[in-house]
Parts: C-alpha cells; sequence; structure tokens
C-alpha cells in the first residue's frame, strides 16, 4: 500500500486530536473488559436450538452409523454362493426399519438404501449391475466382500465430540445431532440486551419539517438479535441528562448490556455520560480512533455493560461490527472474532487524511486471477447516510496511518455474511 501525504479534511481528523483517543485495539479490549461470559445453562429442546450457544461439548453417545446397513438400494448376498454362478434366488426383501433377518444360504435377498444388513450377507450388489427375471436374479459383476456396505461405527465412534463448547448452532449441527438420537441441548442463556435511541428529533409514523425517524434502533435490534442476544426495545431517549439519569437508574440488575446511540460527543445536547454517572454507572473508556464512530464510550451501569455509540446511522452500524458483536460473543463464550478477516485487493484509488482507522462499505465487484475478492468502493465517508451501505457486501478498513490507496492494493473486509446478514 503506497503512502503519501495529502492536505484538506476535517479538524476531527487531525493528529493531535488521535493522541487523545484510544486505538482500535486498546477500545476493543476496553469493550470486552466491560463483559464476562455467561455462566447460566439452559436445557432446550433441539427445535429450540437454532442460534443457541453450546455452553459445553456434545458428544455421541454411540457409534454411527448405528448398525451395519446397505448404502445402495440392490441385492444383499453373500460372496461364496457366488462361484461359479452368476444367478440366485431372491429370497425376500428388506426395506429401511424392518426387523433384523437373515439370509438363507444360496439365496439374495432385495434390499433398499439404509436398510439393516441381513445376517450372513457380506455384499450388496447395485441395482443396476442386476438383472431380475423370473424370481431369480444375475449380475454383471462379481462383488467383493464388503461391497456397497456401511459398516456400525465408521462415520465416528461412540464419544465422537460432535459440536464444541461455545458454538452457534446452526442448521447443519441441528441435523448432526438429530441424526445422533439428541433430543435436547444445553445452552448459554442468551445475553439480556436493552436498546436506545436518543434524540427529540426523533418520531415514528407522522413527522414535523425538522423531524426524522429512527433508523438506528430498528437497526441495533436486529443486528444484537442476530448476534444471538435477547433484546429488549426500551424506546428512544429525550435530550435531557435529568430524565436520561432516571431512565438509567435501575437497568443495571436487570440486563448484561445497555446499548445506546447519539449523545456521547461534545455538543450541548450529549447528556448519555453526565447521565450514566447520575444514574450510578462509571465510564471506562471514551473517544476511538475510528472513522466513522469516533465517540464510542464503555461503561458500567451496575452489573451491566454500558456501550454509548455515535448517533449517526452508519457509525452505529461499524461500532456495532466493531465493539459491540464482540461483547456478544464474549458474553456467549465464544473467542471474539477479528473484525475484517477476508483478504481482498482495491478495485479504487482514494486518498484520505491519516490519523483515524477508517471503515466504509464496499462491493464485490471481481476476482483476482489467483482468486482473491476485488472491492468497490461505495459512498463517500459520509456516516450519516445508510444508502451506500444498503448496496453494500460488507465492510472494509483501512488502519489509522493509511493516507492513500491504489488499484491492487491489499484490503481486508468483513463480508456481511460473517454475521449472520445478507449480502
Amino acid at each position: 500500500m503506497h503512502i503519501a501525504p495529502v492536505t484538506g479534511g476535517c479538524s476531527c481528523d487531525t493528529l493531535s486530536d488521535a493522541t487523545e483517543m484510544m486505538s482500535l485495539s486498546d477500545a476493543l479490549d476496553r469493550a470486552l473488559a466491560q463483559v464476562a461470559p455467561i455462566p447460566d445453562i439452559h436445557t432446550v429442546a433441539l427445535a429450540q436450538s437454532y442460534g443457541r450457544t453450546t455452553a459445553k461439548a456434545v458428544c455421541a453417545a454411540e457409534a454411527m452409523p448405528f448398525f451395519d446397513n446397505s448404502a445402495m438400494d440392490g441385492f444383499a448376498l453373500r460372496c461364496a454362493d457366488l462361484v461359479g454362478v452368476n444367478r440366485l434366488p431372491i429370497a425376500g426383501t428388506v426395506s429401511a426399519g424392518d426387523s433384523p433377518r437373515a439370509l438363507p444360504q444360496g439365496t439374495a435377498l432385495r434390499i433398499f438404501t439404509g436398510a439393516l444388513l441381513p445376517q450372513g450377507a457380506d455384499a450388496v450388489v447395485m441395482v443396476e449391475r442386476s438383472h431380475e427375471a423370473q424370481g431369480h436374479v444375475s449380475f454383471t459383476t462379481i462383488p467383493s466382500v464388503g461391497d456397497n456396505i456401511r459398516r456400525a461405527g465408521s462415520d465416528q465412534s461412540a464419544g465422537q465430540k460432535l459440536l464444541a463448547a461455545g458454538t452457534r448452532i446452526g442448521a447443519h449441527h441441528i441435523g448432526l445431532l438429530a441424526a445422533n438420537g439428541i433430543e435436547h441441548v444445553d445452552v448459554i442463556r442468551r445475553p439480556c440486551v436493552a436498546v436506545f435511541s436518543t434524540g427529540d428529533e426523533l418520531r415514528s409514523g407522522q413527522r414535523k419539517l425538522g423531524q426524522i425517524p429512527d433508523a438506528n434502533r430498528p437497526m441495533l435490534l436486529a443486528l444484537a438479535s442476530a448476534a444471538g442476544a435477547d433484546v429488549t426495545d426500551l424506546g428512544i431517549l429525550p435530550d435531557d441528562a435529568e430524565a436520561t439519569a432516571r431512565a438509567l437508574k435501575n437497568l443495571g440488575a436487570h440486563y448484561d448490556l445497555i446499548l445506546t446511540s447519539g449523545a456521547v460527543s461534545l455538543g450541548g445536547k450529549d447528556h448519555i455520560i453526565e447521565a450514566l454517572v447520575a444514574a450510578g454507572g462509571t465510564v471506562q473508556g471514551w473517544r476511538v480512533a475510528l472513522k466513522p464512530g469516533k465517540p464510542v464510550m464503555f461503561g458500567k451501569l451496575g452489573y451491566a455493560a454500558f456501550t454509548g455509540l455515535p448517533g449517526n446511522p452508519f457509525a452505529v452500524h461499524v461500532g456495532f461490527h466493531m465493539f459491540v458483536l464482540p461483547q456478544i460473543a464474549r458474553m456467549l463464550g465464544a473467542k471474539p472474532a477479528p473484525f475484517a478477516p477476508v483478504p481482498a485487493v482495491a478495485g479504487f484509488d482514494w486518498s484520505r487524511k491519516a490519523g483515524r482507522a477508517e471503515v466504509f462499505p464496499v462491493r464485490l465487484a471481481a476476482y483476482t486471477a489467483s482468486g482473491l475478492p476485488v472491492l468497490e468502493r461505495l459512498g463517500h465517508s459520509v456516516s450519516a447516510t445508510l444508502l451506500p451501505l444498503g448496496k453494500a457486501d460488507g465492510l472494509a478498513i483501512v488502519p489509522a496511518d493509511c493516507r492513500e490507496i491504489s488499484t491492487g492494493a491489499s484490503l481486508y473486509w468483513r463480508p456481511f455474511c460473517l454475521s449472520g446478514e445478507q449480502k
């Protein structure tokens, strides 16, 4: 990545300002220090376990398959009965779920996929390599012992670890557990997360000139729910420190994490820090060398962690992925994943003001000959709009000291699918 000087930009981007802010790594450490793994364990029915996080490893009680069975539709036989002949009488049919039965000497049994292998049979000839006529079956190939038989225990042994502790259960996991006869799973209690927006300008339904819809709260509710939290919508806080302090006063005993958006900067209406302290909370960190999203605040209110995100919608989205998603992961006993772990290359040229790491929406435009994603930058680094984000496939990041990106430069990005979002 070529580094070159660049002029212009707003005063909030100056390097001197950056010295007063936490680095991304320090901010993430501070965010994670406010939360701890949840010790509470719930037992839920397998059908209700989707999206939950395993509290401990889940192991197989039995070996799989449970019994020797046919891997094909065909005919079960004893290979020794075909010495010198390739035609046997058909002694009956074995279907999946039938009771055990023995293979009569010198005969074949019609068998279907998954059926219990008859006692005495040592091979199955697939139906495509056989010809049935007048109660007999002849074969176009001579089988070997073990052909088309799935042996008991060949897939997994008894005690095999099926899911590790801290696994977010998906549909494929449910299939695996169901195949093993597991009907209940021990999972970690969902983190209880409260979500507020702030601002007298926010309104639902009919609005006056100067008022706007609340985009942040619905977005945070969806993001936190998708991350595995039990989310409560606590509405909109007014631009009043005393009223906000009253609203926050007793929440610390009821939630694991409280999220707000807006009112954490330096303006005359930015009252969250004052209100948090008045409600008995503490501020553990404030202001991050990040664009967008500098005025992020981390704190505690009773037992609850408190994360105050900025008010601009794109900054809220970035702050959630950067800090809140790792907080929820840690509460669920999982190791927080890196924000942008996927390598890519830039399909654009861009000069910027150094001093803060910058996150921006990107679209997957193509792939290089070696298979790396080529990313197109969307938008113009405006944190108040979600339109570029709505067209994006994910988020990319450049470090604080980066001043210029040229086409073909290395990037790292976070596809939305990594956090359960659609892309």
